[in-house]
């Protein structure tokens, strides 16, 4: 065989090589175009949360600065979509009080969430004297003076969406719900054991992805 027929068999291998690659990159293509097509069309919406109630069995301000809380919230997820579902890949669920972190966090158990369903988590959220700041610590007080404290639950997690056989990456979830907890008015909560109350709030949260 001369040098000649060995170059022809090489360019050969090369074009046949060069159109199987040209091929993968197609079906590859296309197969993110459908994907992506069908994820312009389903459109997934995001999960709805509302804050149903908030158990109140400590809050207490001490001097210098410190607070100690403990709170049984109830929290409910809904997912609007149709066809789409919702993995909640991390969860936690902690207080604020004018921007500052007041309780430690609490994780959330994992879960697939399918069309239309609702989920309901009751997590309990404490803090063991927390120091606060000493602006935020003379604010509560007054809040406490005048009966009505507004804290800020918040969820900070992952969540993914599976459209079919295929599953998303993952994305950042913040939920924010208000809640106004009214101390030193016993007829605006339901008493709990002996010193706790609990409070039907029924509010909306803000959600952001």
């Amino acid at each position: 065989m001369s040098s000649k027929d060995c170059g022809s068999h090489g360019h050969r291998r090369r074009k046949i090589f060069r159109r199987i690659f040209a091929g993968i990159l197609i079906f590859l293509l296309i197969v993110l175009i459908i994907i992506l097509l069908v994820w312009a069309i389903l459109r997934p919406s995001k999960p709805k949360f509302i804050l149903q109630d908030a158990t109140v069995y400590a809050f207490n301000v001490s001097s210098p600065n410190v607070l100690t809380s403990n709170f049984q919230v109830t929290l409910s997820s809904r997912n609007p979509n149709d066809k789409v579902g919702i993995y909640y890949d991390k969860l936690d669920v902690y207080a604020t009080y004018r921007n500052q972190q007041i309780t430690l966090r609490t994780a959330i158990p994992t879960s697939y969430q399918g069309h239309k369903e609702i989920d309901v988590w009751s997590p309990f959220i404490y803090g063991s004297a927390v120091p606060v700041s000493p602006y935020n610590s003379v604010a509560l007080s007054q809040d406490q003076a005048t009966g009505t404290v507004l804290l800020m639950i918040k969820i900070d997690g992952r969540v993914r969406f599976k459209v079919g056989t295929f599953i998303s990456g993952k994305y950042h979830l913040n939920v924010r719900c208000p809640a106004y907890i009214q101390f030193g008015s016993r007829t605006s909560g339901i008493i709990v054991g002996e010193n706790a109350i609990k409070y039907q709030l029924v509010t909306r949260c803000s959600v952001s992805l």
